[in-house]
């Protein structure tokens, strides 16, 4: 496993994106978000591609994306809220790199959801609570794991580079 690559992982509204960004600033690498490349090399948005040709086409399009991130390195790649979640998936990002669950209340997730549509898979909060609790063991398979509450991207930024530091002296 690498230490020049970190993927962060988590529910959907986690902060992934947000970050990505910020602690790819922090340690001067670059920040790669698995559901924006789907949408640039799909030409439409996440909502459309589920609406129009579904969840399983994009889960696949999903896994296509993540092989071409593997050969990356210093990056940190936001994961979208599911890809963590398949087994395929999830073997690859563990040999790859460094993976960080973004651990958020789903009160939080609630919170931080846009009611635009944007997010296919919440439009029924009962569907997306019980899809919220699923995840949770597969996110909890990730090297770290970060609670980040409702803290500002920077700080959770930090609160990685901590959880990291602890993490690598205690695999050594």
């Amino acid at each position: 496993m690498n230490l020049d690559k970190i993927y962060l992982v988590g529910f959907m509204a986690a902060g992934k994106t947000t970050v990505a960004r910020a602690l790819a600033t922090r340690l001067g690498w670059h920040a790669e978000d698995i559901d924006e490349l789907i949408e640039a090399r799909e030409r439409r948005p996440v909502a459309d591609i589920f609406a129009r040709s579904g969840e399983a086409y994009f889960r696949t399009v999903e896994r296509e994306i993540l092989r071409l991130l593997l050969p990356l390195r210093h990056v940190v790649v936001a994961t979208g809220g599911g890809t963590f979640a398949d087994p395929e998936n999830r073997a690859a990002i563990m040999r790859d790199g460094l993976s960080i669950w973004l651990d958020v209340p789903f009160e939080a997730v609630l919170a931080r959801m846009p009611a635009d549509g944007r997010r296919p898979l919440a439009a029924d909060r009962i569907q997306m609570e019980r899809l919220f609790v699923a995840r949770q063991a597969a996110y909890a398979l990730a090297h770290v794991r970060i609670e980040t509450g409702l803290a500002p991207p920077e700080e959770i930024a930090e609160r990685i580079l901590d959880g990291i530091n602890n993490w690598t002296s205690e695999t050594r």
